[in-house]
């Protein structure tokens, strides 16, 4: 009876709920230890070791390390072999594992406990020397890799030279001389590693459990962490365990299976093996694994106990199951089994058929589908005419395997800096990709490989991040020195386009054109955003400037707009001029100039122009989002940006001075420099904008107040129900709102009378300016409503300019964690969502009945509506796409779901 030490656990010891001190990994195996399934024997060394080996500068500690060898005699004991036999040698495996699954991000080193000796003796035990060869040039490949950091491509080539020279298809058809040249060119290359290769198998041990260790702060993991948000100062676990082989023969195989379709979530067993192999020849891509329906055929008795161990694997964790096996010499072993990384798509399906099934509740299935990762759905499709256009083009490349949905259309990358470079344009192009193309992977818009399958690293990976992906597309040939992609004639260079289809597999030269994804007719969502809907206490609204985009976000569910910016109204080439001619005009207070402008009608009739764009604007928002509040913000852009730059205007007049230019046309030009000159701002952002815009061009703010009424009137003439809310932005303080509400207010008064029905149209501002936060006592009497403008609040809190901080330096602030997440992506809960949180608190005492909303970029983020329901506010408003997403995130935020820094 063995007791449980400080740093090791035997698989007896622990079970599922020891994910944070056992890893995902290890913690599992010890449950299907519990369980009974045919697991090799083993133990786990514990985050707590990894904790003790970081602090000692990463060195074993000596307690860790004696009881790595006491519970290997245990391992020992358990299957009849010695570690370092030189007769009948025990191998193992040593394998990575944190409490969040990192699929490929850290190292694992198969087949240790191999030397010149024991190489011998595994042969003479298994009567089968290839075998034992074959074991030992894997071990040496890995442990050289991932411990001594030797060139991992240099033994890539010596593996492909050798099949070139001997004429084999794949590894499994070397013969014993070839594999001895291997494994003695491997060893020279091995020798050139950061220190020399261990022949003693203890030794062997002991560096291997230091690089799992240390393969945590490795760069592809670092990356990965960052992606996904995991905390880096979890720590990885590592277990060892005895190894089964299945590169024994033809009765051996190893594959990697999910109790569920990870791409579309049908309920049938799916994935892929390969006979006569390791573990890592799956995953790596090398080989193109067949599917596991034919391992029904050719080793029926191992499939059959595969089936069955994956149906109660799936019934006990009650979620898909992403399991590995290895069978050796027709037996099965179980070598891991953790919850399957899916699509969205797979995601939603499996959660609604498992509350079908009564595996989980509804409230388990609203909280089983990550909210931000429902964005996929809306991942384009190819338009179907011009996909077909393509084929008869002659482009279509040929049809891979469709690892991971969507379609994309980029330029090809085959080099990782490339794909790092262009980021989503590119479409990372490779023989098959490793661990170490993480970086690349996260950057690129979608991958495409030319070997592996649907379990190999690219599909897992993609499918994971959401990305589209192609793999396995043997007929082409991807160079990597030159930088190529070639297929029968046709040659594709970096930077040349290229199109994938991860709905198909298929794979074009050049472009072709995408649409969006209709998630309406997707029934299983609808059902899942109903009981979300049901569950969440939070509104949700969007964020829409236009009657096409508040026509689609009511068609994804949104209860109204939190925002309507009509600054983007003007920007039309026919309005332009109108806005030009207003600005270009005296202002109010300079009455005998203005007096000047109005008799000569410019000005009053630039105005009427605007408004009856503007009426035209609103109703036709309104009647989309008819019966529903519309939250329309009146103008808010710095002035300048309706005029041309300086530098240009300025260039143009010198121009027109020397050249045949009209008079009227000069004077114009120089009209037009006047103006901009005058409206030059150093820091716009923090200007003449807001606000401050519409006291002192109050002509401009009455002309929208009367379009919002006659667009009102117009509306309910015809029957309808419209709902619009007038929001004034960029207020520091009570005088400005009290300012602007006594005007406007006696404006609607005035026009209310020809609405038919009592008028009375509600009336708020954005808390966008820190004193504001601070003041909303005193400014929450006079309006109806708050929304936080959450994008402006996060630059004036943390003095950053958004476009310039993320290009320049906070990447680096959050990579290097001098900041958690991105503030303008995520809430900063620590100063930002104080500022909101005093605004609650402050506002709700100066008005009981104040309606609270978030009308920002945050309004989409599921952290940040957890934030928003915690805090008390009544509704978030975000852009069209994010209205699924916010749907989802409100519910778990009601249910308690929370995916803070872990």
């Amino acid at each position: 009876m063995t007791t449980t030490t400080g740093f090791v656990y035997r698989f007896h010891d622990g079970n599922a709920g020891m994910r944070d001190l056992l890893g995902g990994k290890g913690a599992n195996l010890c449950e299907m230890a519990r369980l009974g399934l045919p697991i090799p024997p083993g133990f786990v060394v514990s985050t707590d070791g990894f904790r003790e080996f970081d602090r000692l500068d990463r060195q074993l500690p000596d307690s860790l390390w004696q009881e790595v060898q006491e519970a290997l005699k245990e391992v020992e004991e358990a299957v009849g072999r010695s570690f370092g036999d030189p007769d009948d040698p025990l191998l193992v495996s040593v394998r990575s594992g944190s409490k969040f699954s990192m699929p490929g991000m850290m190292d694992t080193i198969l087949n240790l406990g191999l030397n010149d000796e024991t190489v011998e003796g595994l042969a003479k035990a298994a009567n089968d020397r290839r075998f034992a060869l074959d074991s030992y040039r894997r071990f040496i490949q890995l442990f050289a890799k991932v411990a001594l950091n030797a060139d991992a491509d240099a033994f890539e080539k010596v593996l492909d030279d050798a099949r070139e020279k001997a004429g084999a298809a794949s590894d499994a058809d070397l013969s014993e001389t070839d594999l001895e040249d291997v494994i003695r060119r491997y060893k020279e290359i091995a020798s050139t590693g950061k220190k020399p290769f261990p022949t003693d198998t203890l030794d062997q041990l002991r560096i291997a459990i230091s690089a799992v260790f240390e393969s945590w702060t490795n760069e592809r993991a670092i990356a990965y962490r960052n992606h996904q948000h995991i905390s880096h100062d979890l720590g990885t676990a590592v277990s060892i365990m005895a190894m089964v082989f299945g590169n024994t023969g033809p009765s051996s195989g190893t594959g990697v299976c999910f109790t569920r379709n990870p791409s579309t979530g049908e309920r049938a067993l799916f994935g892929e093996y390969l006979p006569n192999a390791q573990g890592e020849d799956v995953v790596a891509g090398v080989r193109t694994p067949k599917p596991i329906s034919e391992l029904q055929s050719e080793m029926p008795d191992a499939y059959n106990t595969l089936f069955e161990h994956t149906k109660n694997l799936e019934s006990h964790f009650r979620d898909v199951q992403d399991i590995e096996f290895t069978i050796e010499n027709g037996r099965l072993f179980i070598l891991q089994t953790r919850s399957g990384k899916r699509t969205a798509m797979a995601a939603v399906k499996t959660a609604v058929d498992m509350v079908d099934e009564g595996l989980i509740s509804r409230d388990e299935a609203i909280l089983r589908v990550p909210a931000d990762e429902l964005s996929q759905l809306l991942l384009p499709h190819f338009d179907d005419a011009s996909k077909q256009r393509a084929v008869e083009d002659g482009r279509l490349l040929g049809t891979g395997l469709n690892a991971s949905p969507g379609a994309a259309t980029g330029i090809v990358a085959i080099d990782g800096d490339d794909a790092e470079h262009h980021g989503k344009r590119a479409i990372l192009v490779r023989p098959e990709t490793s661990a170490d193309d993480m970086p690349a992977i996260l950057k690129a818009g979608a991958v495409l490989t030319s070997r592996g399958g649907i379990t190999s690293h690219a599909a897992v990976v993609t499918r994971g991040l959401g990305k589209p992906a192609v793999v396995g597309l043997t007929a082409i040939h991807v160079d990597t020195q030159r930088g190529e992609v070639s297929v029968e004639g046709t040659v594709l260079k970096t930077g040349d386009p290229i199109s994938i289809d991860g709905f198909t597999g298929e794979v074009f030269s050049g472009t072709i054109d995408t649409v969006p994804a209709d998630i309406s007719s997707n029934d299983n969502l609808q059902k899942l955003l109903g009981w979300a809907d049901a569950a969440r206490r939070l509104e949700v609204r969007a964020n829409a400037d236009t009657p096409g985009d508040a026509a689609r976000a009511r068609s994804f569910g949104a209860l109204g707009i939190g925002l309507c910016r009509t600054e983007h109204m003007f920007f039309q080439e026919e309005r332009l001029l109108h806005i030009r001619e207003v600005l270009m005009s005296p202002r109010h207070e300079d009455t005998e100039a203005a007096a000047d402008t109005q008799a000569n009608g410019v000005y009053e009739n630039a105005l009427k122009s605007l408004e009856e764009y503007q009426t035209s604007d609103f109703r036709g928002i309104l009647e989309a989002m008819d019966g529903l509040p519309v939250v329309i913000r009146l103008l808010d852009a710095p002035l300048h940006e309706f005029l041309p730059p300086i530098e240009g205007l300025i260039e143009d007049v010198a121009v027109a001075r020397v050249t045949d230019v009209p008079e009227s046309e000069a004077s114009e030009k120089e009209a037009l420099l006047e103006a901009a000159r005058s409206l030059y701002e150093t820091n716009p952002m923090l200007g003449h904008r807001g606000s401050r815009l519409g006291i002192t061009h109050r002509d401009i703010y009455e002309m929208q107040v009367r379009a919002i009424f006659r667009a009102t009137k117009e509306l309910i003439d015809a029957g309808k129900d419209p709902q619009p809310e007038i929001m004034v932005p960029l207020i520091m303080g009570e005088a400005e709102v009290k300012l602007l509400k006594a005007g406007l207010t006696e404006l609607a008064k005035g026009l209310g009378e020809d609405l038919g029905r009592p008028a009375r149209i509600r009336f708020g501002t954005m808390i966008e300016v820190p004193r504001a936060a601070l003041a909303a006592a005193i400014i929450a009497p006079h309006v109806d409503f708050f929304s936080f403008g959450s994008n402006d609040l996060t630059q004036m809190t943390f003095g950053f300019s958004r476009d310039d901080a993320e290009e320049k330096f906070l990447r680096y602030y959050v990579e290097s964690d001098i900041l958690p997440r991105n503030p303008f992506a995520t809430i900063d809960e620590t100063g930002v969502g104080r500022l909101i949180e005093i605004a609650v608190n402050e506002g709700r005492k100066g008005n009981a009945s104040l309606e609270l909303g978030l009308c920002g970029e945050h309004g989409g983020d599921p952290l940040s509506i957890d934030f928003c329901h915690r805090v008390g506010l009544d509704y978030v408003s975000c852009s069209p796409p994010r209205v699924a997403v916010a749907r989802l995130a409100a519910a778990q935020a009601a249910l308690g779901q929370t995916e803070r820094d872990v």
